[in-house]
């Protein structure tokens, strides 16, 4: 425990070391020839590895019960760590998204505007690499049917042009760096969600364990959620 409490006091402040490199600065550049590795520091922080082993041995050892944890147990604590740091990954997935966006509009202008979703942009870019024929690139399993009859038919209208292969290898980089740090997260998440209902069972029960995840993440942990339930009780009595 004492050791979960220790990285209260060492996590970066990954979105002002972001700031400090001049992320914002330089997104919207086509030709920027910034370091994308530079610019992630969340994989690279000592909290990021602590947490995400705990994770796995806790996912390896996970053997609850039927308890209800309380904001001592050490299970607890590393819930509270983890939505925490499902932001801050959302957030540098956000970053990578930009990225590729930024360097892929030279070729497929319009393609970030019909596939909305970072995960499922990257997935498609992954798989149509340089093809400027999309008909010949087969999406099934990363869109649905109407979607790819969408992008097919958008992009053949498009006068964009090949990647040159510099830029193309950092864009795929970016991709698999997208789906990596994605892949981390869900474990992040499967974690959090197999164990908030034994957190907040009666949550659990209305709303689902993703959703009472994601309320717990937001009111900043057990607590702040008790306080919230009854400020809310107070006014509706009211």
């Amino acid at each position: 425990m004492d050791e979960l409490d220790e990285l209260d006091d060492n996590t970066i402040d990954v979105h002002e070391n972001m700031e400090k490199d001049g992320y914002g600065k330089l997104a919207f550049n086509h030709h920027d020839e910034y370091d994308l590795d530079n610019v992630l520091m969340l994989q690279k922080s000592c909290h990021y590895i602590d947490i995400m082993h705990k994770v796995e041995d806790a996912l390896f050892f996970a053997n609850k019960g039927d308890v209800l944890l309380e904001e001592d147990d050490l299970e607890y604590k590393l819930i509270v760590h983890c939505n925490a740091l499902s932001i801050d990954t959302e957030d540098e997935i956000d970053i990578i998204h930009n990225f590729i966006r930024n360097k892929y509009r030279l070729k497929f202008f319009e393609l970030d505007s019909l596939v909305n979703y970072p995960i499922d942009y990257g997935r498609v870019i992954k798989r149509t690499d340089n093809e400027m024929d999309l008909t010949l690139v087969d999406l099934q399993g990363l869109l649905t049917s109407i979607i790819i009859m969408i992008v097919t038919v958008t992009t053949s209208t498009i006068n964009g042009k090949p990647l040159s292969g510099h830029i193309l290898e950092r864009t795929l980089e970016a991709c698999y760096k997208i789906l990596d740090l994605n892949s981390l997260n869900m474990t992040v998440l499967d974690f959090v969600g197999s164990l908030i209902k034994y957190i907040a069972l009666n949550l659990c029960g209305v709303v689902g364990s993703a959703v009472s995840m994601k309320l717990m993440c937001c009111a900043g942990g057990l607590m702040y959620w008790r306080i919230c339930l009854l400020m809310l009780s107070y006014l509706l009595v009211q």
